[in-house]
């Protein structure tokens, strides 16, 4: 038996235009994939540093308990005329040392939130991990006076779904690039090299204020004259991240960055 196709010229073009379309067009999202979002919304991530070209650092203290080291480090800002950092503070410290987190604001310094339970936020339920922020952000904007928009979890630890609440709270989550390890008490010098030597343009230098970082006041005036030398400008982190779009990275479901520091030591 004998079998004929009828081939319709117009079908046959159709087909043919419509396979080129596709091909441009998937062209097009190929050559413009860092630039097209609609097809790929941005999900919430954490800043550890910002791109820029200009030599601006931000650096950055954790507090979450003691009061011997806080007020040494402000006095070295102040010596070595830092007048731009960013302290990140917990709520409950900074309820019992009002008269420190006072002398913070009044030098002119940014105050972030550092949380309310010092504790790993990406074991808590949706309900804590709320609870804990808005806690936080009562208490610090009743102590300093100006409601804080900045975070860093306690720890360094998040998940995406801290990162989601965080920013339906409307904050940042801001990490950092460069540890000083300064709460592991490893040596002014090493400190020191550490910083100096991994800081880069648009970095986030980590360091802490609490009693347990014994070093830390020693290493910064080091630290400061040696970054100044290499043509630095200090700057807080929401001057940092102002200067150019953020740089964030994403995140796995799983617990992120820097589980070794032990909350119960209260860094």
């Amino acid at each position: 038996m004998n079998m004929f196709y009828v081939v319709n010229g117009r079908k046959i073009k159709r087909y043919f235009l419509i396979c080129v379309g596709i091909v441009f067009a998937a062209g097009v999202i190929y050559a413009e994939k860092d630039n097209i979002t609609v097809f790929a919304p941005q999900q919430p991530a954490a800043i550890y540093s910002i791109p820029t070209d200009k030599k601006i650092i931000a650096l950055t203290f954790d507090i979450s308990w003691g009061e011997k080291r806080a007020l040494p480090i402000l006095n070295v800002l102040k010596e070595k005329q830092v007048n731009k950092a960013t302290f990140f503070l917990s709520a409950p410290w900074s309820q019992t040392h009002p008269d420190i987190v006072k002398k913070i604001v009044d030098d002119g310094y940014e105050v972030g939130s550092h949380g309310h339970k010092h504790d790993n936020y990406s074991t808590f339920s949706d309900e804590e991990i709320r609870q804990q922020i808005t806690t936080a952000h009562t208490i610090l904007s009743q102590v300093t006076g100006k409601a804080p928009n900045l975070i860093r979890l306690p720890n360094g630890d998040f998940d995406k779904r801290v990162l989601r609440i965080a920013e339906e709270l409307n904050y940042k989550v801001i990490q950092w690039d460069t540890d000083s390890m300064d709460w592991m008490n490893i040596g002014t010098d090493k400190i020191i090299n550490r910083v100096v030597e991994k800081a880069h343009p648009g970095d986030i230098v980590l360091l802490h204020a609490s009693d347990s970082s014994k070093q830390t006041h020693e290493a910064l005036p080091v630290i400061i004259d040696q970054l100044r030398a290499k043509g630095y400008e200090f700057v807080s982190v929401s001057e940092l991240i102002a200067q150019t779009e953020v740089q964030g990275k994403t995140v796995q479901d799983k617990t992120a960055m820097y589980q070794q520091l032990d909350a119960s030591a209260g860094f």
